[in-house]
């Protein structure tokens, strides 16, 4: 009953958008629906609010656009739908990359399009999304839908899973030595980054990650992060591309839009955040703190959140 509840709520949100406008349904977080940030849209650059229409406006100009997520979030998912709407509803016909989608099952999402290229509830088993450790496909369906029913391709972003698994242990060769060349990652970040993400890294896991494992964890990232960028280059043509993955992910800091940047100078890349309201926090100047004291993103779309659980909660204290 609770996926079909989000189905019927974010399938309601894609009527209201094709009758103009960014519309969205009524919130699905239960936290923080009366915060003064939620639902206003935080310009970075400008220090102002924006409304839907504006934002919707910007993404037009830019070759790439970045839509973060909290993964479990339904509220950022319908803003992620909702804005591949607006850009398609402009006559842009962009690639749609997902950081859900592996190369692993890049050969059965063709086949899967190949057969059926408007059926995106069938692509979930096509790729045995249930296996996949992601959220419910109900989340991420409509996205799907507003690519499919466009007639624009649906891209699998990400690094094949054992590949990933092989980085992350620290095995010799396991970047695949065109990616490491293409995006320098033989070399360290510049050292303010590469502080940054390696703090992230080690925040990630609660402190309790392997000194010796530390810096093969920020290489998988790196390797995820440029793979994710190759595959909007790859794949995007005169209309460019937009991506679909966490919020880690889209920093421009650290992330995916450094790798674009490296790969295709002076290219026109907007980034989008949602970010949940926290209580006590209400200026968006106050979740900078979050990264680092800036906010790595060209706008934060303030949400409701999920909940308020310490994700380290479980964890022992980790050893000195």
């Amino acid at each position: 009953m609770r996926r079909l509840a989000i189905v019927l709520v974010l399938l309601a949100a894609a009527g209201c958008a094709a009758r103009g406008g960014v519309t969205l349904a009524p919130w699905q977080a239960p936290l923080e629906r009366e915060h003064p940030l939620t639902g206003r849209i935080w310009d970075v650059r400008a220090a102002r609010f924006v409304e839907r229409d504006a934002l919707a406006q910007r993404l037009t100009s830019a070759r790439y656009v970045l839509l973060g997520e909290k993964h479990d979030n339904p509220d950022h998912h319908q803003i992620q739908a909702a804005l591949v709407r607006a850009l398609l509803a402009s006559g842009r016909r962009p690639a749609i990359a997902f950081e859900q989608l592996t190369a692993d099952q890049a050969p059965a999402l063709a086949r899967h399009l190949a057969s059926a290229p408007r059926d995106a509830a069938g692509l979930a088993e096509a790729v045995n999304w249930k296996r996949s450790g992601w959220p419910d496909f109900a989340l991420y369906q409509p996205i799907v839908e507003a690519a499919l029913n466009a007639g624009v391709p649906v891209v699998a972003g990400n690094l094949g899973t054992a590949t990933i698994r092989s980085v992350a242990r620290g095995e010799p060769g396991a970047v695949p030595p065109e990616l490491s060349t293409r995006y320098g990652l033989d070399r360290p970040l510049a050292p303010a980054a590469q502080a940054r993400l390696t703090a992230e890294i080690r925040d990630a896991h609660c402190g309790h990650l392997p000194a010796a494992r530390v810096d093969s964890m920020v290489l998988a990232q790196r390797a995820r992060d440029a793979t994710l960028a190759d595959s909007l280059v790859s794949r995007a043509d005169a209309d460019g591309g937009v991506l679909i993955a966490g919020v880690g992910h889209v920093r421009a800091d650290h992330g995916v839009p450094l790798y674009l940047a490296a790969r295709t100078p002076s290219v026109p890349i907007v980034v989008v955040a949602p970010l949940e309201a926290r209580d006590g926090l209400t200026k968006p100047e106050d979740y900078a703190a979050q990264f680092d004291g800036a906010l790595p993103f060209d706008f934060v779309w303030f949400t409701p959140r999920m909940d308020y659980k310490d994700p380290c909660a479980g964890f022992p204290a980790p050893r000195a």
